[in-house]
Formats: structure tokens, sequence, C-alpha cells
């Protein structure tokens, strides 16, 4: 049964096939959640994906997918990637095969290659995929194999492999969608003019008078209907088989309303061809219902599904960064050569040239060359960043001016655009708990509607209405209810919405994410890295009046730089850099001790050294002249460092970091958006004060430490408990890890390119914290739009089902013409997600 997920768990994703309406998605979801080993499992209807938590011990993905299977549906789970120094996957994209023969041809060649220790083909998909020892053989010999056997072969990546493979099934999907309706609208267009011709005014020849030649008006019309319903099978194929295995679904209202209504006019045909009445049987078919039924119902799906391609455009966009091909240097014998190479067949270590106006291939390092980079497409920014030796590049991002010379570090699957990609994807599968509500409800939502049109149509017909009325009544209720509008509610909102953020700059990771983002309350920042640069500068070296012979200033800097060479607090680079900038040497010290919070404890060319916060200092420096310059730095925003030599007050070091420049109008937007706002800093509170004056925040929680963030953050949480407002802590996830995983939502801030993108549950690409506002505005944009999309499912199936059964006609108003109620059901869809896809378009 469902239960906590496990330490011992691990997670699956598979695609899942042949789901059309939330009622399958839900029974997936409790086949699996009743195993026992499986902690948790989420289908997406509109991702067309599963993600599920289980025990490898109890349960396993084969197994999973057979008891799918038995089901009705088809499970493709994800298959592991190889990768290391001794393995690695290559994902191949292969042509000019034509049978079973040409796969099993290539498969036979790729395994007997060196260096390969598994292949396999997939025609159907025209794709390979084959796990090889890059020590031993290079994708560059491995296509040329698949070559030299008569076909072709491209490298792509796994997330463009899996995407395309997705969307060329979807776009197959809509093809044979829209080539069934085409002989459906040719069929059943001349039966709507046919029946109802003669009601509204139409004169029909004699021979297909339903007074003058009844047999021959329903054998017209039976024979206009049987090509609709062959071009409608799919309902029948799909929704008769789940209706036998007790677990009925959208398919199966329509199977069952329609073929009510064709069964009740083909035994009136038959009744007719037998001389029973006739004239009145002829009065008394529904072939129109079933046909015209399929018809807009076809359409309506086929809508829906052109409409949910275009959610896929924004991973297709991101994808479509990657370039084809890389122009790698490789000594040749009159020096480095340019060799052109597919850009996948480069590995860590070769040296990329990069061209004017080109994308970057690869994740890497800049060794020669300098230039602007437009990284808009990652970050969201739109100026070009500035770029020289030594610094970081990523994949995806466009050169401007100047050719680059860069070391490739990770490629393919390892760089930051591919690990975007496939967080975006993931994250496009995922569940916000504001679905939990459409999940329920459609776990018994279709046998419920069978039951209210079973008890309409007998209330009806024991009410005297007679049995053509109760049919009808029977048949409204089964077509208008709309499980696939409940359903899509909230993932095609989802699924828009994290394409969208990707686009601009914000990663989100999930729907719970995004959903409790939209709900903040509380925003929390950490001040280093976050409202201020994160770059510490040396702003003031204040002596100690000295009692004896004083130290010269550069000795004084030359021992703090010395015993600050061993610590990783941000505030040591400045010291180390003030020194590096004004000349003076930096000794290595003989001995080094940290003190969490305190400071840190070095022996330096012989002599004691402590340098640390005013707070962890000797009672020297509270009062006198040191006391009053530590009052002063900290007034001005700087952080005092007390600096002790052989157990004497020496110095006072002032670092400071400045804030960014958007600090100030970010918080100032925030406030009047009515959140509430505090600032975490490890700072003493004067100093704290000061920086929270400047960038305007009156909430401030001073001299925390690292370990002390994470309860700050369970305090605040604590007191919004109940509130519906969540609390999101905004960090740059290096020492803040604990509160950002603490928070209802973590927010991390990248730094350009570099961003931690494991860190938080939302990612800042941009590193700006302009993105916070992206952040929360999409999600409240994105919370509005999913809170729609479930209105208008609800309050359709709610005021259509009633109307459907007949209420306003028991109280002498008109019934719903089944024709109609079907329209209403396919294009209820369409209006869900149409307005999902108008996140498409959302900016801040």
């Amino acid at each position: 049964m469902t239960q906590e997920m496990k330490a011992k768990d691990v997670v699956a994703r598979a695609r899942v096939k042949g789901m059309h309406c939330a009622a399958c998605s839900a029974r997936i979801e409790r086949i699996l959640r009743a195993r026992d080993g499986v902690s948790r499992a989420e289908v997406s209807l509109a991702a067309e994906s599963l993600e599920v938590a289980y025990d490898p011990g109890q349960d396993s993905p084969q197994a999973m997918a057979q008891a799918i299977a038995d089901a009705g549906f088809e499970l493709v789970f994800e298959g592991p990637e190889a990768s290391g120094p001794d393995s690695a996957t290559l994902h191949l994209a292969l042509s000019g095969m034509s049978c079973a023969a040409c796969s099993a041809r290539i498969e036979r060649v790729l395994k007997a290659a060196d260096g390969v220790r598994e292949a396999s083909v997939n025609l159907a998909a025209e794709s390979a995929s084959v796990v090889y020892d890059p020590r031993q053989v290079r994708p560059g010999a491995l296509i040329q194999l698949i070559a030299d056997a008569g076909f072709g072969a491209q490298i792509v990546s796994r997330s463009a492999a899996q995407f395309e493979e997705r969307r060329r099934e979807a776009e197959e999907r809509l093809a044979a969608q829209r080539r069934e309706l085409i002989p459906a609208f040719a069929f059943a267009l001349p039966l709507l003019v046919l029946s109802m011709g003669p009601m509204l005014g139409l004169a029909l020849p004699d021979f297909l008078h339903p007074e003058r030649s009844p047999a021959n008006f329903a054998l017209a019309q039976l024979a206009l209907t049987l090509p609709v319903l062959f071009a409608g099978r799919g309902f029948y194929l799909r929704g008769l088989p789940a209706l036998v295995r007790r677990a009925p679904n959208m398919d199966t209202l329509v199977a069952v309303g329609t073929g009510a209504a064709f069964l009740h006019s083909l035994w009136n045909t038959v009744l007719i061809l037998m001389g029973d009445m006739p004239t009145h049987r002829a009065h008394d078919l529904y072939y129109e219902s079933a046909a015209v039924l399929l018809a807009m119902i076809s359409l309506g799906k086929y809508l829906e599904a052109r409409s949910r391609l275009k959610t896929t455009g924004a991973v297709r966009a991101l994808l479509s960064l990657a370039p084809d091909t890389a122009t790698v240097l490789r000594q040749g014998q009159l020096g480095p050569e340019e060799v052109r190479v597919p850009a996948a067949e480069v590995i860590p270590g070769d040296t990329v040239l990069v061209r004017p106006g080109e994308r970057i291939p690869v994740d890497g390092v800049l060794v020669s060359g300098a230039g602007g980079v437009d990284e808009s497409m990652l970050t969201g920014e739109s100026l070009p960043v500035a770029k020289a030796e030594g610094d970081r590049v990523a994949a995806g991002t466009l050169n401007g001016a100047g050719a680059l010379t860069i070391r490739a570090d990770k490629t393919g699957e390892d760089t930051m655009l591919a690990r975007i990609v496939d967080m975006v994807q993931q994250a496009q599968g995922s569940k916000a708990p504001i679905a939990s509500l459409a999940d329920r409800i459609s776990a018994v939502f279709v046998p419920a509607v069978m039951a209210v049109a079973v008890l309409s149509g007998l209330g009806w017909l024991l009410a005297g209405a007679g049995a053509p009325f109760a049919l009808k009544i029977f048949t409204a209720v089964l077509v208008i209810a709309c499980p696939c509008a409940m359903g899509l509610a909230t993932p095609m909102s989802i699924m828009v919405a994290t394409g969208r953020g990707a686009q601009l700059g914000v990663l989100i990771k999930s729907g719970e994410a995004l959903q409790l983002a939209g709900e903040a309350g509380v925003v929390i920042f950490d001040k280093t890295g976050t409202l201020t640069h994160g770059k510490p500068e040396l702003a003031e070296l204040f002596l100690a009046p000295a009692a004896g012979p004083a130290v010269p200033e550069a000795e004084l800097l030359a021992l703090a730089a010395g015993a600050e060479s061993r610590s990783e607090h941000p505030l040591a680079q400045a010291v180390l850099n003030a020194a590096s900038a004004r000349g003076v040497a930096i000794p290595a010290p003989e001995a080094f001790q940290a003190l969490p919070g305190q400071g840190i404890e070095a022996t330096v060319l012989g002599r004691a050294v402590r340098l640390g916060s005013s707070a962890s200092a000797g009672e020297a420096f509270a009062s006198g002249p040191l006391g009053e310059a530590v009052a002063r730095m900290a007034d001005q925003g700087m952080t005092p460092l007390c600096l002790e030599v052989d157990g004497q007050p020496a110095a006072i070091l002032g670092v400071a970091d400045t804030l960014r420049p958007e600090t100030p109008d970010v918080l100032a937007r925030l406030k009047a958006q009515g959140l509430h706002l505090v600032m975490l800093t490890g700072d003493n509170e004067r100093t704290a004060k000061a920086i929270a004056a400047r960038a305007g925040v009156t909430n401030i929680v001073a001299g925390v430490l690292p370990d002390g963030k994470a309860e700050v953050v369970s305090v605040l949480k604590g007191e919004f408990a109940g509130t519906g407002r969540s609390v999101i802590m905004v960090g740059d996830g290096i020492n803040d890890a604990p509160a950002l995983a603490g928070a209802d939502v973590g927010l991390a801030m990248g730094s350009g390119i570099d961003a931690a993108v494991e860190s938080g549950d939302m990612v800042l690409l941009s590193g700006g914290l302009g993105g916070v506002l992206t952040a929360l505005a999409l999600s409240r944009a994105a919370m509005k739009n999913i809170r729609q999309n479930l209105f208008w499912a609800f309050a359709f199936n709610s005021i259509g089902i009633p109307v459907a059964a007949g209420l306003l006609y028991a109280f002498g108003g008109p019934t719903l013409n089944p024709m109609l109620a079907g329209t209403a059901m396919g294009l209820s869809s369409v209006t869900v997600v149409g307005n999902a896809l108008r996140l498409r378009f959302f900016n801040p």
C-alpha cells in the first residue's frame, strides 16, 4: 500500500501511452499505489508521464509495466544512463531502415565493435541506444560503422531523442485524427441534413421522404452513419474494453452513449423493414445523434491535441539552442588543425573554436580570446556578458564579436543546458497540491456519470416521457460529461508555466513549488550574495594605538592575509585580494584553525594571529578608540574584523559588501505586494541595520550562524502556519542550503551560467534579484490560470450534467440535444487548453 517514501526507494520515470482522459490517469495511479513497495505514483495526463517511487526489493519496472498493460495502457520506462570514465551512452537517430532485418543488422554491427557493451535499435522510432567505453571507441567510429553497413546515423542527446520521439508520436496521432475527421464530417453533415431536413422545411425527394419511403429514409441514414462509426471506431475499441475491465473512461461514455443511439435506431430500422409501423418509426431514428456526436467529439479531441502540441514549444526552443556541430582543434603534423565534428562527439578536454555568431557547443573555460556572449536564452538577461580568459561559458549561448577558444569540461548530457531541459521536462510532469481535488473526483467521475445517465433515463421513462425521450436524456448525460477538462486543468498550466519560466531565466522544478510560490506570504533573504554582490572588499584598515613599536601596516596585512589564506569564508577573499592589490607577499601559515561563528586562529611567520568578529574579540575592541572604530564601521555597513597578534590588539579591517543596484527597488515592489520581508545575516546588529536601511528591509535577524538560518525559517513557518501563506527563502545555495531546503520554497540565486541548478525548488538563472519578482509573478499567474481552468471544468460539469438530465425541462424549460451536448464536451477541453496556452505570453 502507499506509504511515505523511504530512504531505500528509487524514483523511476516512464512515458504512459494509451491515456485519453483523467479517468485513465487516475486508474493508473490507483493500480500502482496499491502495489506493495510503491510509496508514490504520480501520472500527468498533459505530459503523458509517470513518476513512481518504489522499493526495488519488492517491485520492479517490468512488473509495474505488466500490471499497467493488463489495464490496457503501456509504460515505457526511461533506461538508466551509463556515465563515467569507462562507460557512456550514445543516442543515435537512424535513417535508411525499411524492415526488422535492417535494425537487426545495425545491432549486430554495433555489438561486434570493440568497446561496445550494449546496443539496441528501435525500428519504429528510427533510433539506437549504445553503451560503450569511450577509452576504446569514439562515437564517430560507431557512426562510420553504421554508414559502412548502408545506413545513416546522427548523434542526438537523450533529452532531444525522447522529446522528438514524443513529438513525432503526437504529430502522428494528430495526423491520424485529421484523417478520421474528413470522412466523419463528409458523411455526418449530409446525414444531419437528411434527418433534420423535414423539420426545418427542407424538401426531400419522394424516394427519401420519411412519410412516402420510410425504408429508404432509414437505410440511407444507416449507410451514412456506418462510415462515421468506422472513423470513430477508436472510441469503441478503447471504451468498451475499459467497461469490461470495470474501469470506464471518457471513451466509454462516448461509446455507450452513441452506441445506445445507434442500436436503438438500428432496431427501429429492422422493424421498419419488417413493416411494423414504418412511418411512425421513421421519426424515431437517432442515427444523426450518434454520427454527429462522434464527428463533433472527434473535432474537439483534434483541436485539443493540436493545442497541447503547442505546449512543448518552450522545451523545443531550449533544445534548438544546442548546435549540431563544433569546430575542434586537434594536433596535426603542422600544428593545430580545425576539425568540424558533430557536437555530441566532443569530449571533456577537447579544445573548441567558436567563431563570431556561432553558438557555443559545450560548457567549458575560455582559454583564449575575448568578447561578449549572449546568455539571454538561458538566463533571460538581454545584454551580452563580457568574457575573458578564465571565464566560464555554457552550451547554447551565442558568441558575439571575436573568436573564442574553449576547453570543454562538460559535454552532451552533462551540460547545463541539457540539465535544464531535463528539469523542465520533469517539472512539466509533476503535480501541484491543488490538483488533488480534481484527481479524487476523476477517480469516481465516469462511474458516477453512468449512474446518473441510467437513473435519469429510467426516471423519465417511468414518468411516462417515452423511450425516445429517455434515450435522448441518457445519451445527452453521457456525452456532455467531460473528465478531460478536469484532468487537464492543472497539468496544462504547469506545463506552459514551467516552459515559460525557463525562457525567462526561472527554472521551476515542480508543480508544488509553483503553487507554494504563488501563495507567498514571507520572503526571507540571505544578505551575502543575494541582496549584496557577495564579493566583499577591504574598505578600511584601522591600526590599533601601539604601546610599543608600531607594526607596519603592510606587515599586519601580510599576517592577516596569511591566516585567511586557508579560510573558505567570503570575507577571507577580500583580505587576500587587498594584499595582492597592494603587492604584499602572502606567507603560508604554519598552523590554522577555523572557529565556526567566531573567526580563525593561525600561526604565521612564527606569530600567533587571531582574526574574527567584534563579538568574539577581546575587551580591548569594545571600548576606547578601537570600540569607536568598530561602531563607526558597523554604522557605515562595514563588517569589522578584529585582528590580534601575539594576543595583543593590532588592527580592525573594515570589509564591505556592496548592495546590488536593483535591491532597493525589488524589495520596495515586493513590500507593495503585501509580502513580509526578512533579512538574515551573520553581521552584528549595527552593521545589519545599516545595510537593511539602504536596502529597505525593517525585519532583520542578525548574528545568525549558517546552521541557524534553517531554524529561523522553521520559526517563521510556524508563525504563518494555517494562514495559507508560504515562506520563501532566497539564497545563493552555498552556505544556506539547509535554509533553502527547510522553506516552503527554496529560491536559489544563480550566478550567470554557473547557476547551481541543483539547489532550491526554483533557480534564478540570471543571478539578478529581479528574478524573484519574475518567479513570484509567474507563480501567481499560473495559479490564477489553474483556478480559472478548474472553475470552468467543475462549472461545466456541475451545470451541464443536470441540464442534460432534463432538470430545466422538468420546470418547463428546454432539453439539451445530444449533439449540442457532445459539441460542448469537446469544446470544454479545448477551452481549458487554450486558457493554459495564454501563459506562453506572460511577461512580468
